[in-house]
Parts: C-alpha cells; sequence; structure tokens
C-alpha cells in the first residue's frame, strides 16, 4: 500500500515545475492523469531527443502518469476535462495566467461542485499585482529574484545551471498538496492553493536577502568561493585538478595548518587570525593553500583532508555523478520503462521504512485516451479522440 494510493490527481500541466510536483505525487502511489495536446503533447516533450529520441527533462518529470489527450479549444475537450476533475481530489494546473479561468477551470467554479477539491495553481508572479501577467520562464524569475545577481564571478553574473526557480515552485506546490491532504482527512475540507515561481525562489533567497538588508551590501559574486567563509571553495592541485574544500571554525583552521599544509605558524599568522581577517586575505592565503598542493593531485589531497576531518570533495561530472560510488553503494538506481524501453534514474530522495517508490513507466502522447475517458464515461470526447 503506497501513501497516497486512492489519490486521484488531474494535471493540466507543462514543462517543469508542475511535472516536478506530480511526479512526486506519482511516485508515492497517487494517480496522476495528465491531459497533453492532440498530437504534440507537452512541449516539453521536443526539447531535445537525448535519451533514445525522448526529451530528457520529460522522462525525469513524467514517469508513472496516465496520458490523457484532450483538445481544450472545443466544448466536448472542455467538458471532458472538468468531468475528469469532478472525480478528482487534486487538481494541478501551470497554464499561461488567466487561462484555466477562461476554460472554466478556475478554483471557485470547480469547487462549487466538488468541494473537496485540492485546487492547485503555479504561475510565474501570482495573480494580482502588475507582473501578474508577465511571461514567466526560469532564467527570467532568477533574475527577478535577484539570485544571478549574486551567482557568477566578480566580472559576470551567472543564472544556476538547473530550472531552479521552476524546481522550488514545484517542491513548495508538491508540499502545499501534502498538506491540503492532511488537513481534508481531519476536516473534510478542500483547498485552493497558489504558488508563485518568484516567491518560491525568493523564500531560497533569505540568507543573501538578509545579509544584504542588514549588512548594507549584498554578497559578493565569488564563483565557487563562499562570500563569507575562507577556505572554502576550489584550490589547484599539482596536476591542474580542483579541489573543494570547506574550513567552518577556528579548530578547523589550526588542524588544516598543522596537518594539510605542514605550516602550523600560519594559525599565529595576524593575516588569518579569524575568518573575517582570511576573507580579507583571502589571496595570498590561497598561493599559500595551493603551494602546499602543488606536489599532489585532488583524490591525494581528498584523502588527507578525510583523514583531517576536513569536509571536502571531488569536482565531478555528470558522468560522475551516474557512477557515484555513494550512489552505488547505497542502492539508488531502479530501472523503469518508456515508449523507447528500459532506461534507469535515481530513487526519490526521501527513503522510508516499507515504502518502494512506484516509478512506472513515461507515457507516450494519449497513451491512456481510450482507457480512461470510457473509465469515466465520457463518451463525446472519447469519439473525438478517436476520430
Amino acid at each position: 500500500m503506497h501513501p497516497l494510493q486512492g489519490l486521484t490527481v488531474v494535471a493540466l500541466e507543462q514543462a517543469v515545475a508542475a511535472p516536478f510536483a506530480t511526479r512526486q505525487l506519482a511516485d508515492l502511489g497517487a494517480r496522476v492523469i495528465k491531459i497533453e495536446r492532440p498530437g504534440v503533447g507537452d512541449f516539453a516533450r521536443g526539447y531535445d531527443e537525448t535519451v533514445r529520441g525522448l526529451a530528457s527533462h520529460f522522462v525525469w518529470l513524467n514517469r508513472s502518469k496516465e496520458s490523457v489527450c484532450l483538445d481544450l479549444k472545443s466544448e466536448d475537450g472542455q467538458a471532458a476535462v472538468r468531468e475528469l476533475i469532478r472525480h478528482a481530489d487534486v487538481f494541478v494546473q501551470n497554464l499561461a495566467p488567466g487561462a484555466a479561468e477562461r476554460l472554466g477551470l478556475g478554483a471557485d467554479e470547480l469547487r462549487a461542485v466538488n468541494p473537496g477539491l485540492i485546487h492547485v495553481s503555479i504561475s510565474g508572479y501570482g495573480a494580482g499585482g502588475p507582473y501578474s501577467g508577465k511571461k514567466a520562464y526560469d532564467l527570467l524569475v532568477q533574475c527577478e529574484a535577484g539570485l544571478v545577481s549574486i551567482t557568477g564571478t566578480e566580472e559576470e553574473p551567472s543564472k544556476v545551471g538547473i530550472s531552479i526557480a521552476d524546481i522550488a515552485s514545484g517542491m513548495y506546490a508538491y508540499t502545499g498538496i501534502l498538506t491540503a491532504v492532511i488537513r481534508r482527512r481531519q476536516s473534510g475540507e478542500g483547498a485552493t492553493i497558489e504558488i508563485s515561481m518568484l516567491e518560491a525562489l525568493a523564500e531560497w533567497m533569505g540568507y543573501p536577502l538578509n545579509y544584504a538588508a542588514y549588512g548594507g551590501t549584498a554578497p559578493a559574486r565569488t564563483g565557487a568561493r563562499h562570500a563569507a567563509i575562507y577556505p572554502y571553495g576550489p584550490f589547484r592541485c599539482g596536476d591542474g585538478s580542483l579541489i573543494f574544500l570547506g574550513l567552518q571554525n577556528e579548530r578547523e583552521w589550526r588542524v588544516f595548518c598543522e596537518e594539510i599544509l605542514d605550516k602550523p605558524e600560519l594559525a599565529e599568522d595576524p593575516r588569518y587570525l579569524r575568518n573575517s581577517l582570511r576573507v580579507e586575505n583571502a589571496g595570498d592565503l590561497r598561493d599559500e593553500i595551493e603551494r602546499a598542493f602543488l606536489g599532489s593531485t585532488a583524490p591525494d589531497v581528498a584523502a588527507k583532508l578525510e583523514q583531517a576531518g576536513i569536509a571536502n570533495a571531488l569536482l565531478r561530472d555528470m558522468h560522475g555523478l551516474a557512477a557515484h560510488p555513494q550512489l552505488k553503494a547505497r542502492g539508488r538506481w531502479k530501472t523503469y520503462e518508456s515508449p523507447k524501453g528500459t532506461l534507469r534514474a535515481l530513487v526519490p530522495p526521501v527513503t522510508m521504512d516499507g515504502l518502494d517508490p512506484v516509478m512506472g513507466p513515461v507515457p507516450d502522447v494519449g497513451e491512456h485516451t481510450t482507457a480512461v475517458l470510457a473509465e469515466f464515461g465520457i463518451v463525446a470526447a472519447a469519439e473525438q479522440a478517436r476520430a
């Protein structure tokens, strides 16, 4: 018995944010009926063809779902999706601002016929306010949330390499739905949930926001280094590779000088007596550290740091992540099916005793249209889909 078995979710979703939320529900046993455009489906299906002809984003976000194609420009298609939602526990949508309401799929209208419905809307900037109708893509929200201003090097700002605004809003949609499910079991009451990508990412900006508001200036862009802690970040070794390390307190700094740099006198150097001074004199200290690493490779230095109890990491690329010994040792990989055959993915990161996540197949476009519409007795849309 999966925790969300018996929960039916209808998702009028596309791209990343909403599919990320609903896939996690599906992993826990919820039935997720994904509504797609006839023929082309979710436009994320066309992002690339890297996974045996399938899009890398799509296979990541859409396993364990049923795909139903409906023409929402037609009366039959609109009636069909409303009928599906009438029987659902949760409705999730991330259409353009106002589109759901124009289709008769707003929260007030749907909850009037299904009072227990959990109605979830994900948008770029939320309803109301001057940005409510503004187009929102992940990079653009990263900019508006100030993330790009503190990411990158001193010379050039940079976006985060993954769709972090989408992921943040998807995570809050997922946790918001679980909260609403718990409340409904207590009171029988449904919920209207709204998540804004800007507000989700702004919440994650709490540290730099406080730093700037109360300190007067934002954290500096420092690449992979830390703006307020040193030594913390990448250091070059003798073979040209990078080792990443992080010191958190004065005890570790003393151990680092004695056991890694073999220069205990640096711990008493006036330039490095406390963390704020080490940040001020980071250039000189960096030279000292990299001179000490000249005769070693990154794995050699990592082994010494580990022995001394200093936090460290090797810089892995995506192939390195796929072959990571810790993930292998903990059995974090599982196979699942797709229209192009068997694929491999990471097991969801929450490990719970007695829970084996679903990880069902990735659906083909409209694969379940006929069966689902027949199950719910939706005749006109079923005939339209067959036509």
